[in-house]
């Protein structure tokens, strides 16, 4: 089956959005950019990588509901990005709230 691909615009923060088997998935670095408001992909894609080595110690399902499939990457290659449906994404807002919240305290 084939992926459509589409990417939104929210603050000119690109949020990039694949439909897959008759669901939503987005890209897991760039809503944590858009969160962030940071424009930087390594500073993103390396806040997920400690984000996610953080979870999986936790055991959190988070981690478990990510999924890898191929998408138009910066440099215009397909290539495996970690995505999350929308169910995953109200777990993600909340654990990305509750670190900024004990970060900030």
């Amino acid at each position: 089956m084939s992926n459509k691909i589409s990417i939104r615009f929210f603050d000119d923060k690109e949020l990039r959005w694949v439909w897959h088997n008759d669901k939503r998935y987005f890209s897991v670095v760039d809503a944590i950019g858009m969160m962030n408001w940071e424009n930087d992909y390594t500073k993103n894609r390396n806040y997920w990588k400690y984000l996610k080595a953080k979870l999986t110690r936790e055991k959190n399902k988070l981690v478990s509901a990510t999924n890898q499939l191929r998408i138009k990457a910066q440099d215009g290659k397909m290539r495996l990005t970690e995505l999350l449906d929308s169910g995953g994404s109200s777990l993600i807002l909340s654990k990305f709230l509750s670190y900024i919240y004990i970060i900030k305290s």
